[in-house]
C-alpha cells in the first residue's frame, strides 16, 4: 500500500524497489531474490520460491553492486552469502527461460524460423516479435524489418536461439501473438538489460 491507503500496484503490477539502485519498477522488470536457509542469496527469476523476496533491476551494474555493498544483507537484516559472479548467473538463468519460452511457443504453431519463413510471416503480419541472432550477419539481417508495433529482440546467440528450434543454429525467428508472446517479450526485455548497453541500438525500424 501506498500513502493515504492507496494500493502500489498498477495495470503492469504490482510495484517493487530494486535495493540497488532505488527505482520502483513492476516485478515482471525486475530480478527476485530470496535467502536460504543457509543464508544463500538464490535468484528466483520465475519469482516462485517461499521467502520474503529482495528485488534489483535486471543490470550487470545493479546486480555487481547489490552484490558487493553489502545490499542483499541490508535488506535481509542478517550476515547473507553472495554467489560468485551473480550477474553472470542471473543472465544464464533469464536466458535459458527465454529459450525455453521461444521453444515451447514454436511446438505449439506460433513462432517459426528461418529467412524466408519469417519473412513470409512478416508479410502476413500478426508478428509479436522479430528474433535475429546478435551474431548473425548484418547484412543477412538488415534484409528483415521490424513491423510497426512488434519488439525486437536481437540478443540471443545463433546458438541459443538454435536450441530454441531444435537446431544447431538459428538467425531468423519469428514471434506470433499467442498465450507465450507477452512472456517471451518480457523476459527478452531483462535479458536486455543484461547483455546490450543504453547506448547500444538493436531496433530495426521498418523501412
Amino acid at each position: 500500500m501506498g500513502r493515504g491507503g492507496q494500493s502500489r500496484d498498477h495495470a503492469d503490477g504490482p510495484v517493487r524497489k530494486c535495493i540497488a539502485t532505488g527505482q520502483e519498477r513492476p516485478k515482471a522488470e525486475l530480478v527476485r531474490f530470496v535467502i536460504g536457509p543457509d543464508g544463500a542469496v538464490v535468484p528466483d527469476v520465475a519469482g516462485k520460491l517461499p521467502g520474503r523476496g529482495i528485488y534489483v533491476v535486471p543490470t550487470r551494474e545493479a546486480l555487481t553492486r547489490a552484490a558487493t555493498k553489502g545490499l542483499f544483507a541490508r535488506a535481509a537484516k542478517r550476515p547473507v552469502t553472495v554467489p560468485e559472479d551473480l550477474a553472470g548467473m542471473v543472465e544464464a538463468l533469464i536466458a535459458r527461460r527465454v529459450i525455453d519460452l521461444i521453444s515451447l511457443a514454436r511446438k505449439g504453431g506460433g513462432a517459426v524460423a528461418g529467412y524466408e519463413k519469417v519473412k513470409n510471416r512478416l508479410a502476413q503480419e500478426g508478428v509479436r516479435a522479430l528474433i535475429q541472432a546478435s551474431d548473425g550477419s548484418e547484412r543477412g539481417k538488415s534484409g528483415l524489418s521490424t513491423p510497426e508495433g512488434a519488439t525486437y529482440i536481437g540478443w540471443l546467440t545463433a546458438d541459443e536461439l538454435g536450441q530454441a528450434f531444435s537446431r544447431q543454429t538459428t538467425i531468423h525467428a519469428a514471434l506470433g501473438y499467442g498465450g507465450l508472446a507477452q512472456r517471451v517479450v518480457e523476459e527478452a526485455a531483462r535479458l536486455k538489460g543484461l547483455r546490450v548497453s543504453d547506448g547500444e541500438t538493436l531496433r530495426r525500424k521498418g523501412k
